[in-house]
C-alpha cells in the first residue's frame, strides 16, 4: 500500500472518529438520594415502580421515564433538555395537586448510576441521587 493511501486510510478513520456524536446521559431510571434505601423509597407491583407509602421517612427520590419524571407529590412532562458536557439543563412543564409551573432542573453526572441536582442562584447547595434496582 502507497504512503497516498495509508495517510487517506488514516485521515477518513480520523474523521469518523471524531465525527460520531457522543452518546447521551440515558436518565431513564429509578433515582434515590442513597442507593442503600431505594427499597424504602420505592417499591415494585407487578411491572409497575411505585413510590413506598413512608418513602419520606427515608429519604427523597424520582422516576424518569422517557420525558416524564415522577416524584411523590409532582408529575413533569420534560418540555427541553440540553446537555452541556456533563451538565444537562432540563426545562418542564409540572403539576402537583394544588398547582402547574415551569421548572429547570440542571444536573450534573457524575458517574453512570449518581448524578447531583445543582439548585442554580444557591451557592454549594446539591443533591446526589443514585439510580435504583429493584
Amino acid at each position: 500500500m502507497s504512503d497516498f493511501c495509508r495517510s487517506i486510510l488514516c485521515a477518513s478513520a480520523l474523521v469518523v472518529l471524531f465525527a460520531a456524536p457522543a452518546a447521551a446521559f440515558e436518565l431513564t431510571g429509578i433515582w434515590a438520594t442513597d442507593a442503600a434505601i431505594c427499597g424504602k423509597v420505592f417499591t415494585k407491583k407487578g411491572t409497575e415502580v411505585e413510590f413506598a407509602e413512608l418513602s419520606d421517612l427515608y429519604g427523597s427520590g424520582f422516576i424518569i421515564e422517557g420525558n416524564r419524571i415522577r416524584g411523590k407529590i409532582a408529575r413533569c412532562n420534560i418540555a427541553s433538555k440540553k446537555e452541556e458536557g456533563s451538565t444537562i439543563r432540563l426545562t418542564a412543564a409540572c403539576s402537583t395537586s394544588v398547582a402547574v409551573e415551569n421548572v429547570e432542573f440542571e444536573i450534573k453526572v457524575l458517574d453512570d448510576n449518581t448524578l447531583s441536582r445543582i439548585f442554580p442562584g444557591t451557592s454549594g447547595m446539591e443533591v446526589a441521587y443514585h439510580r435504583c434496582t429493584l
